[in-house]
């Protein structure tokens, strides 16, 4: 995700469970909290019970076969083997320009809802580690590693999808279950290129959730946000001999960074500004020529994160002018905040109040061990659900905002690793390739096969989401945060564009191939 989904559901819920009770007691925690069981439990139960092996099959062979963004060759490829297996029909692969991302589909009758499914399977460097209690070497050695859970995440909502099509041809109903392989998460999302191109418009509604140290959900807010990348080319010199016959790019670069600091007093509390210099030049002898930055500008809204994107381009061009360098400017990719849908919510938490959050005494010491290497408290792994989380704005963000503005979203958290845990750490990973990770997976596939299910089978719930949607959302159009005219994530393996659409080979691998 874009770099923030790290934090996006664990600083949400951290801040939640810090809040005392009396906090915790809004109407709609209480609410909530008296709702009966939905009556599809049991059958979700049951349909996910019929395709466990296939689940876990996949956590386990993700877990085992770690690959960065958009390199997701044998991780999007197990998935398709798991839904070709179990009847869906693969409607596109190197989906939306991006050889890793795809979309399955499975229907049934005339009509009927459409229901989507949005599991991840890519892993993050550095973070490669065995299913053991402590830092060792992974499958793949220490290199890469699912630090934050997506190979969980993934077998969770693609075995949803799975179990959903099992319920619905058990009660004979019509309608459409679509599974989109989100590559790149970590990076540049495969869903901000996917709702560019429409590929969300039609659904009803759209499910998925994510690892946790806590089990919960609620009407959490994400920040919108914009990648600036900020080039400056100035004129090389001796610094020592002739220094005044240069133009010092790195200097544009550093007062560009002071320029943000000092519009930091006049932000409003929700902005937040993070920068780092990608060059700077080589040789302090020598009068650097070129130096860049990229920085990422988050705020509420769209709106809100173009103002502050204007204020930066100013100080950018400002500074260029007061240094006498060349500046450039380049957007390659955005994201939308996240628009939460309180009917969807208050299902997803029934649905999760049927599903009890249980540990073996194995599983608690592995993860007090886990802790104790960290240097946390030995406090296991959490045991009950969270109240239902009253709106609350984070200054994270994630790619299923743009899914949100497309169509009503659900999110929700499940507990798959040590209380006190950060994601993108070694125990997430290790925690992952055992019994508490296959727990996360199969419970969470319960969950979201029984919130879709009662989407289809029920037009007024559909009805009330869609409406919730549209008052949250408004009457103006989707308007993508992409710059015109981009294809794809940067990035990509050349190799891999030869599996673009087609197959064949696209005019982007002739024009790598020619430089």
């Amino acid at each position: 995700m874009p770099a923030s989904r790290r934090s996006v559901i664990l600083g949400s819920l951290a801040t939640a469970v810090s809040w005392p009770l009396a906090g915790m007691g809004t109407a709609l925690a209480q609410e909530a909290g008296k709702a009966a069981p939905p009556a599809s439990t049991k059958a979700a139960r049951g349909a996910v019970e019929a395709c466990r092996d296939a689940i876990l099959r996949i956590s386990r062979e993700v877990w085992a076969n770690p690959e960065l963004s958009l390199h997701e060759e044998v991780s999007s490829e197990i998935h398709l083997r798991e839904l070709r297996a179990a009847g869906f029909t693969i409607a596109s692969q190197g989906t939306s320009g991006i050889p890793t991302a795809f979309v399955a589909e499975w229907s049934q009758g005339q009509g009927g809802a459409k229901i989507g499914f949005l599991p991840e399977y890519d892993a993050l460097p550095g973070l490669g580690n065995a299913a053991e209690p402590r830092q060792v070497p992974g499958p793949k050695g220490v290199g890469v590693g699912h630090g934050c859970g997506h190979n969980m995440l993934g077998a969770g909502c693609t075995g949803a999808a799975m179990a959903l099509r099992k319920m619905m041809m058990d009660g004979g109903h019509p309608g459409t279950i679509r599974v989109y392989g989100c590559a790149a998460e970590e990076t540049e999302g495969a869903k901000v290129y996917m709702a560019r191109d429409g590929l969300f418009d039609d659904l009803d509604a759209c499910l998925a959730w994510h690892p946790a140290p806590m089990t919960g959900t609620g009407m959490l807010r994400t920040a919108a946000m914009n990648l600036l990348r900020i080039r400056f080319r100035g004129r090389s010199a001796h610094a020592g001999v002739d220094p005044w016959e240069g133009r010092s790019a790195l200097k544009g670069a550093e007062m560009f960074g002071i320029g943000v600091q000092f519009m930091r007093e006049h932000l409003r509390p929700t902005t937040r500004l993070h920068y780092v210099y990608t060059d700077g030049g080589e040789a302090a002898n020598v009068v650097p020529d070129r130096a860049a930055v990229a920085i990422v500008i988050r705020d509420t809204n769209r709106k809100q994160v173009g103002e502050v994107t204007g204020w930066v381009r100013e100080v950018a061009e400002g500074v260029a002018r007061a240094t006498q360098t060349a500046v450039e400017i380049e957007q390659p990719f955005g994201l939308h905040d996240l628009l939460p849908n309180e009917v969807l919510v208050r299902r997803i938490h029934q649905h999760m109040s049927a599903v009890p959050v249980e540990w073996t005494a194995a599983e608690q010491d592995f993860a007090r061990a886990c802790q104790r290497e960290s240097k946390l408290p030995e406090a296991g792994l959490a045991t009950s659900l969270l109240p239902l989380l009253p709106e609350m704005q984070t200054g994270g963000s994630t790619d299923v905002g743009d899914v949100s503005y497309n169509t009503p979203t659900g999110l929700f958290a499940w507990a798959t690793m040590p209380a006190g845990v950060g994601l993108h750490t070694w125990p997430v990973t290790a925690c992952g390739g055992t019994s508490i990770g296959d727990k996360g997976s199969i419970n969470t596939a319960i969950v979201m096969a029984g919130v879709g299910y009662d989407l289809m089978t029920d037009p007024e719930l559909r009805a009330q989401a869609k409406a919730d949607f549209r008052k949250r959302r408004g009457d103006g159009p989707y308007v993508s945060p992409l710059p015109e005219g981009k294809k794809r994530p940067e990035g990509i393996p050349p190799r891999l564009l030869l599996r673009d659409g087609t197959g064949e080979l696209t005019d982007e691998f002739y024009e790598l191939g020619s430089r």
